[in-house]
């Protein structure tokens, strides 16, 4: 009894070693190449096979499905992705996280990797100690690596040997004969396994060593691979339990997927796989993978990968179909359900550096939110409707609670990140955006300070001349241009030379608009018919304007890098 438990503790052991090398991996790639990452990411909203793409590239590129599909969850949580849009992009990591098999399949037992397990270590440990650029971070990544193919290499030595154990071998083979039931028993094993170790990646690592040891026949190992693809979506549940009615829709779609794909290819599975064996004795190896264990883990990895290739062309065209099945699983239980929120649901895998695109998205809405308070304070002023004015200081102050609410959960996240050891740039990148969004809270509040100025003006029966009228009309144009510059910056956070030269000369433009207002002012000041109340109220409100566009270059300077004037 003492010696089983040995043995299982050795496994667990091995395979706490193996999901550590993964994660060290993970985050030094995610550290080494984030900008890279998100301008992939950057590209999932435009439609779904894109999605499809960016998920498959960065999935591989981070070797984590949960990374990619909590953030995708993340972002339907935030109102950043619709629910077609995130179900491409789950798509794309369940074909990215196949990457991991073919890695272990080919360098780990082919090539016996581990063996440069020590050499590597001796390369990347005194990279870790440059700090110019990314070298560090590839020393990370390094070191993830070797960890890795060493934990795999202490997995395979930790099973058992046949000899030692026909009982247990017995045990597993009587399961294998139930017919339909086996399928099941094993689909539910590697379910629960991944679950369990809330890595499919480790649980895939764990039945390539089981199948190329001769515990389990290709059938058994793929059945399991089956019940890993739907244990992994236990991750994303997990997270939108937090979460709004989107973030569980989105996951729920994750499971769907997953578990129709599971189901259709159960009913055709031993035909598909004598079909695939006689594919891969063609083209990869000569003894078939039922009779030769050694070519399991590579039959395997190619019945992962195209399974997961054919589940999306399948269902790709059903994605509306599938979103309205999600929807009606996960009912909206009221408005409060379906407010768009930056919970804190990427806390469950590490990517910092992919979740500061989540950030900068919901900041690009933020200043475009912002920005529709112009038009409300315009017309406010300009509207000759009576009833219009009120309406518009309902929704202004409406707008003033909600970027209140933006920036504390913004600024929350963001500070919450920094904690974590990310790049310079990206350190920079999260100082720029709370700067941004503190500069878009008092924008707000400027504009509600504006509108009960408005407000009391038409109280007490106040009006502007013509000229006050024009002049205030040509200053809130040159606002919104002003904004619109701001969110072209706010929305790529790139290094833009063009948008620097916009937001500069806009906010030049937006000072001698004032200059010239307040010397009109001035110059009326010994005209008989000049109104102190109404020249007091034009002064408050074009120097609030002003205010608004320094706030405005802000936001810009912060963002892009630019020095201030």
């Amino acid at each position: 009894m003492i010696a089983t438990i040995v043995d299982i503790l050795k496994v667990l052991g091995a395979l706490a070693f193996f999901i550590y090398g993964m994660k060290i991996m993970s985050e030094g790639i995610q550290k080494a190449g984030g900008v890279q990452l998100r301008k992939v990411l950057s590209m999932m909203t435009r439609n779904r096979f894109l999605g499809v793409l960016s998920g498959f590239l960065v999935t591989a590129f981070v070797q984590s499905s949960s990374a990619t599909t909590v953030m995708t969850v993340s972002f339907a949580n935030a109102g950043l992705l619709s629910l077609v849009e995130a179900a491409g992009l789950i798509m794309g990591a369940n074909i990215g996280t196949t990457i991991t098999g073919w890695i272990i399949s080919v360098l780990g037992f082919q090539v016996k990797l581990h063996t440069l397990s020590i050499p590597i270590f001796a390369i990347a440990v005194p990279l870790l100690f440059i700090n110019k650029g990314k070298i560090k971070f590839w020393g990370e990544f390094l070191i993830g690596f070797a960890i890795l193919f060493l934990g795999l290499q202490f997995l395979q030595e930790s099973i058992p040997t046949l000899q030692n154990n026909s009982k247990t071998l017995a045990f597993l083979s009587s399961f294998a004969n139930w017919g339909f039931l086996s399928g099941i028993i094993f689909i539910l094993f590697g379910a629960i396994t991944t679950v369990i170790v809330q890595s499919s990646s480790a649980a895939m690592a764990l039945t390539l060593v089981m199948s190329a040891n001769g515990w389990i026949p290709l059938e058994v190992a793929a059945t399991m691979v089956l019940g890993q693809n739907i244990g992994t979506t236990a991750t994303a549940e997990i997270a939108a339990l937090v979460g709004n009615v989107f973030a569980k829709r989105a996951a729920r779609i994750h499971s769907l997927f997953n578990i129709l794909g599971v189901c259709w290819m159960f009913l055709i599975l031993p035909f598909f796989l004598e079909f695939l064996d006689s594919i891969l004795q063609q083209t990869i190896y000569t003894n078939s993978a039922y009779t030769d264990a050694q070519n399991v883990p590579l039959a395997l990895s190619a019945f992962h990968t195209i399974f997961n290739i054919l589940n999306t062309v399948i269902f790709i065209g059903f994605l509306p179909k599938l979103v309205n099945l999600a929807s009606k699983t996960v009912k909206s239980r009221g408005e409060k359900d379906e407010i768009n929120r930056l919970n804190y649901l990427a806390s469950l895998v590490s990517i910092s550096e992919l979740s500061i695109l989540e950030v900068q998205k919901k900041a690009a809405h933020f200043g475009e939110i912002t920005g529709r308070m112009a038009n409300f304070v315009s017309t406010m002023l300009f509207s000759i409707n009576e009833d219009e004015p009120e309406a518009m200081m309902v929704k202004i102050q409406k707008y003033e609670k909600i970027t209140n609410r933006i920036n504390l959960e913004l600024t929350e996240y963001l500070l919450k990140i920094s904690k974590e050891d990310v790049t310079s740039k990206t350190a920079f990148k999260i100082k720029g955006l709370i700067d941004s969004c503190s500069e878009l809270e008092r924008i707000a509040n400027i504009f509600h300070q504006m509108a009960k100025t408005i407000e009391r003006k038409r109280a007490e029966k106040i009006w502007f001349n013509q000229q006050q009228r024009t002049r205030l009309n040509d200053q809130l144009e040159l606002i919104r241009s002003s904004f619109a510059i701001m969110n072209e910056n706010l929305a790529t956070s790139q290094e833009n030379p063009t948008g620097k030269t916009k937001a500069l000369k806009i906010e030049e433009q937006i000072n001698a608009q004032r200059d010239l207002m307040r010397q009109e002012s001035q110059e009326k000041s010994s005209h008989p018919d000049y109104n102190v109340h109404s020249e007091l109220i034009y002064h408050n409100l074009f120097t609030s304007l002003e205010r608004i566009g320094d706030h405005l270059f802000n936001i810009s300077n912060a963002i892009i890098g630019y020095q201030a004037k």
